[in-house]
């Protein structure tokens, strides 16, 4: 019997590969660019949690100097460790592409939650956690698309983690919760189709240099 879990996963499994073929040589001129633009590797990596608590190791595109890499995992406002490649990176969410590595491995799907870190993670409360950590975390959601108020929240404070879990994780927790209590494969359409229409929209407000 075919299961909507089977679906996803078969989804995502066609979905990650073919874009990782189609987008091949964007990916290659991206990596270049990277490694011309400032010294370091390509590709950042970090331990996020995922479905049951597990951890993995999540793919980026690096956009910020290497050697200002440890330390703070917040991002705040023009960030001086951010590189010219990638703020423009980050502006259109390019440097999210690798992650398809990780939906072709099973550690992501395309649609979930978005993977935190485990110091965040620590922050969730017990009964949102189970169910945020039910399902495998994800490229796109809810709040990466309806939440835009972030930036603007951490920027004003004087204690940007502060700022973080007092008031930008409980919104997100609760994005994240919808999606899990109202998930199917035809939500998960939803939101990829409203996650490629808001990278347009970005695109047409902030056009490339």
């Amino acid at each position: 019997m075919i299961t909507a879990v089977m679906i996803k996963r078969g989804f995502d499994l066609v979905a990650s590969l073919a874009g990782l073929v189609l987008l091949a040589p964007a990916l290659l001129a991206i990596a270049l660019w990277i490694r011309w633009d400032s010294p370091g590797p390509a590709l950042y990596r970090q331990q996020r949690v995922g479905r049951g608590g597990a951890l993995f190791t999540i793919y980026k595109f690096r956009t910020m100097h290497q050697r200002r890499h440890d330390g703070e995992q917040l991002t705040v406002g023009h960030d001086p460790r951010i590189t010219r490649a990638g703020a423009l990176l980050r502006r259109y969410k390019l440097d999210e592409l690798p992650q398809l590595f990780n939906v072709l491995r099973g550690d992501m799907s395309l649609v979930g939650p978005r993977p935190e870190v485990p110091r965040y993670v620590a922050c969730y409360p017990e009964p949102v956690r189970r169910i945020v950590l039910s399902v495998a975390p994800g490229i796109t959601d809810w709040a990466s698309i309806l939440y835009k108020d972030e930036n603007a929240v951490l920027a004003r404070s004087a204690d940007p983690e502060r700022a973080y879990i007092d008031t930008v994780l409980p919104v997100k927790l609760d994005y994240y919760v919808r999606y899990v209590r109202e998930r199917s494969f035809w939500t998960d359409l939803r939101i990829i189709a409203h996650t490629l229409a808001a990278i347009v929209r970005q695109a047409a407000d902030r056009p490339l240099p």
